[in-house]
Parts: structure tokens; C-alpha cells; sequence
């Protein structure tokens, strides 16, 4: 038994137990989330759906370890991430989890296979070129290595940001409306590396407002004024 969650089930990955967060909004106070409370299981592929201003964002940054909850605890992998220091924090960043975001978030004077190495350099792996294009030939774009953003499609580019999440190996990926700004046929195309990526054992926590995206999942929960339902 973990003497910090008193969990027995390992199989548990991410554990939020009465998380809320709240801003301070000049003299208002926001409820952004409100006790929320959800566990998530390895290889699971979890769709959360809501609309704007339904605190999306805001739990993907608390998931992500990008923010604090104002109360409630956070469990990563049987520990409390209230526990962690700045350096624990990063590590778990920059090694555990994979950030997928709608902007796709490249450096535009990189290429694709650049793109990807950059997570292995900052982590001071070994064989960071063989294993940023198995990443990429993964999703797709062996023959698009050397090309940068700008001369890859939507679609393609968001593969660059998949891949680059995923070379890693994280215990999770983070998908932040993924196929937002992708037009319907190459959102499907997206949705079905994150399929492959779930079947091969991936755990994925696939943030949307799309029904038909938000479909895909082995569990759909959805979030409303802050507050969770599945």
C-alpha cells in the first residue's frame, strides 16, 4: 500500500481527489473548478468534453503540473504533487508527460525531425535522431523529417506536435482540443494516431468541444461550470 494515497492499485496513474481552483478576479472571486474528483488508469483513453469557460484549461494545467489546485490533492503515479519542489515538478514536465496543444506549438525554423529532438536534448538522452524519427515515421511523416512548419499542412504539423509529445515515452499525453484548428477529414486523420497510440497502451486525457472527437474515448466525462460528470 502507498502510505501517501493508502492506494493499492497500481494500475491508478492520475488520482484528483476534491480538487478546486479559484482566482481572485479584482474584488470577485472565480470557481474555476469545484471539487473535482477522477481517476484515471494506465492505457486509458479519457475524453473530457465541455464547453468554453467550463474549466478545461484550467484542469489540463493542474493535471499537466503547469498550475497548483487551490484545495484538494493531486496523486501522480501514488505520489502528491503538493509534495513536489520546483526540480520534481520539471522533471515530471518534461519526462512523464506529453503536451499535445491546439496551436501546435513548433519552432518554425526547425524542422520536423528537430522539432522532435528537442524534448530528448533537453533530457540529455542518447540517440536522440534515430529515436525523434521512429517517433515521427510513427505517425506518419518518415518521408517529411526535413521539412519545417511552414511547408507542412495543419495536419501534418499537429503530427509534428504528437510525435514530439510521444518521443519521450510519457506516462501520459495531454491533448488540448488537438483538431481544433483542423478541418473535419484531417481531424479524423489526427484522432486515429491517438487511437493507435491508446491501442499500443498509451494513456491519453483528450481535452475537446467536439462530440464526435470527444466519442473516441474509452470514458467521456464531462465538465460544466467547474464541475465534473461522467
Amino acid at each position: 500500500m502507498n502510505k501517501k494515497t493508502g492506494k493499492t492499485n497500481n494500475r491508478i496513474l492520475l488520482h484528483l481527489n476534491g480538487i478546486r481552483k479559484t482566482y481572485q478576479d479584482g474584488i470577485l472571486k472565480v470557481h474555476a473548478l469545484k471539487d473535482i474528483n477522477l481517476e484515471a488508469e494506465r492505457g486509458e483513453l479519457i475524453s473530457i468534453m465541455g464547453p468554453s469557460g467550463s474549466g478545461k484549461s484550467t484542469l489540463l494545467h493542474i493535471l499537466g503540473c503547469l498550475d497548483h489546485p487551490t484545495q484538494g490533492q493531486y496523486y501522480f503515479d501514488g505520489e502528491n504533487t503538493a509534495t513536489f519542489d520546483d526540480r520534481q515538478l520539471t522533471l515530471t514536465r518534461n519526462k512523464r508527460i506529453g503536451f499535445v496543444f491546439q496551436s501546435f506549438n513548433l519552432l518554425h525554423r526547425e524542422t520536423a525531425l528537430e522539432n522532435v529532438s528537442l524534448p530528448l536534448m533537453y533530457a540529455g538522452e542518447s540517440g536522440i535522431q534515430s529515436k525523434a524519427q521512429e517517433a515521427l515515421e510513427k505517425v506518419g511523416l518518415g518521408a517529411r523529417l526535413n521539412h519545417r512548419p511552414g511547408q507542412l499542412s495543419g495536419g501534418e504539423q499537429q503530427r509534428v506536435a504528437i510525435a514530439r509529445a510521444m518521443v519521450k515515452k510519457p506516462d501520459v499525453i495531454l491533448a488540448d482540443e488537438p483538431t481544433g484548428n483542423l478541418d473535419s477529414q484531417v481531424g479524423k486523420n489526427i484522432m486515429r494516431v491517438f487511437q493507435q497510440m491508446h491501442e499500443e497502451g498509451m494513456t491519453i486525457i483528450l481535452i475537446t468541444h467536439n462530440p464526435e472527437v470527444a466519442q473516441l474515448g474509452t470514458r467521456l466525462l464531462k465538465l460544466h461550470d467547474g464541475q465534473l460528470e461522467e
